[in-house]
């Protein structure tokens, strides 16, 4: 039986080298998904020469919808929803909430994103705030962790809904039967981290019937560990957590640089295991693990670092066509209403 045909909605405007890099991302996703379409909103006349380079692979799988306004990379949320309502990322905004298109992807301003995709999409049912979340490598594989920066401040309700969905994406796009959850604590003891962590962590427990299992705390060095299938913590604490990530990566990617250059031995070492060092940049390249998910809101809307390349770029599309082919905001809804119903009886039980 033939896949279902997708349609993705691209801000081909959005990132550093934007519009080529998104076009090249586009048709390196196109040739390995072909149940899948393309509308990009964008300057037509730079975008039309370039698909027309790939005409044999996007054939009529793309679409272009020409648009005069861009978001700028600086420019504050508040500015781009007066400004931007006819710009490349509103317009493929739009067309989701519209149902032209199943899912959105973008490289571009972060905050304006959010911005206009919970303007114009709105939220999911039963969700306050939204949560951004990434899929990092472990040593285990893969894990999910948000908030990656979405709410500077969460409340017990916040951090248990972003369980929720970490798990049902875990399950669904990650293939994980029964994710387990930690919520990221300064200890693993549970008199440990302030009111709403510790409120947060005794409803994921007590929870009946969850889609996840309730490991407990996990401490940051949990993250590489891969001690649980799903992190969860503050917006604040994860990118903060993120970028440390990052910047740890590329710290030691500089050292182990210099020392396989700095003698003959080390240009030696590495020749003699090149397939071992390849096997590891891939494991670690962050174009491999591109493209982070703005759950909650109610529409597919995909996150692209701007400064990736197309590879990157083609990843991140990926993660948008896995999360439709999954149903994640259905099975989301599902999810959060049986949570929420379940409080709504304790609630009234307790005020009875």
């Amino acid at each position: 039986m033939a896949a279902a045909r997708i349609t993705i909605a691209v801000d081909a405007m959005g990132g550093d080298e934007a519009p080529r890099m998104v076009v090249r991302g586009v048709r390196l996703a196109a040739t390995r998904r072909p149940n899948v379409d393309f509308i990009l909103f964008g300057d037509e006349p730079a975008l039309r020469p370039l698909a027309k380079r790939y005409r044999r692979v996007l054939g009529e799988r793309i679409r272009i919808v020409h648009t005069d306004d861009v978001v700028g990379a600086e420019d504050k949320p508040s500015v781009a929803l007066r400004r931007g309502r006819r710009s490349s990322m509103r317009l493929a905004i739009d067309a989701v909430g519209a149902g032209e298109a199943d899912a959105l992807i973008s490289a571009g301003n972060t905050g304006a994103l959010m911005a206009m995709a919970r303007l114009s999409l709105r939220m999911l049912p039963e969700i306050d705030r939204p949560a951004i979340a990434g899929v990092f490598p472990t040593r285990r594989g893969e894990s999910v962790f948000l908030d990656l920066g979405a709410n500077i401040e969460c409340d017990a309700d916040n951090l248990v809904d972003f369980a929720v969905m970490g798990a049902v994406f875990a399950h669904t796009v990650l293939g994980r039967v029964d994710p387990t959850i930690g919520l990221l604590n300064v200890g693993y003891e549970e008199l440990k981290g302030h009111d709403e962590l510790r409120e947060a962590a005794a409803r994921l427990r007590e929870a009946e019937k969850p889609p996840y299992v309730y490991h407990g705390f996990v401490e940051g060095d949990d993250l590489a560990k891969g001690t649980t299938d799903v992190i969860v913590t503050d917006g604040f604490t994860g990118n903060v957590a993120l970028k440390t990530a990052e910047g740890v990566s590329q710290l030691y990617g500089d050292f182990l640089k210099r020392a396989l250059r700095n003698s003959w031995r080390g240009r030696l070492g590495y020749l003699l295991a090149r397939s071992a060092f390849h096997t590891l940049r891939e494991k670690v390249d962050p174009r491999r693990h591109n493209g982070a998910m703005f759950l909650g809101v109610n529409g597919t809307v995909v996150k692209s670092h701007g400064g990736t390349d197309s590879l990157g770029f083609a990843t991140a599309i990926e993660v948008a066509i896995d999360m439709v082919a999954g149903d994640v905001n259905v099975r989301m809804m599902e999810q959060l209403g049986r949570l929420h119903g379940k409080q709504q009886v304790d609630k009234a039980a307790a005020a009875s």
